[in-house]
């Protein structure tokens, strides 16, 4: 039970972002995920023409 309360008295002392900064911080998490997505999808199909080029 200590452990719990120890817990309890921990959560009492964060501090949760406001509506509209979690918000934006979603935002920046799901528009740098497409970006990486992106990225790599370039990078991916770019090396896989250049095998394919070396390959032929």
């Amino acid at each position: 039970m200590k452990f719990l309360k120890s817990v309890k008295a921990e959560m009492k002392q964060v501090t949760w972002p406001s509506r509209k900064q979690l918000r934006k911080d979603t935002l920046v998490v799901i528009e740098t995920s497409i970006i990486f997505g992106v990225m790599f999808f370039v990078m991916d199909t770019a090396i896989q023409s250049l095998f394919a080029f070396l390959l032929k």
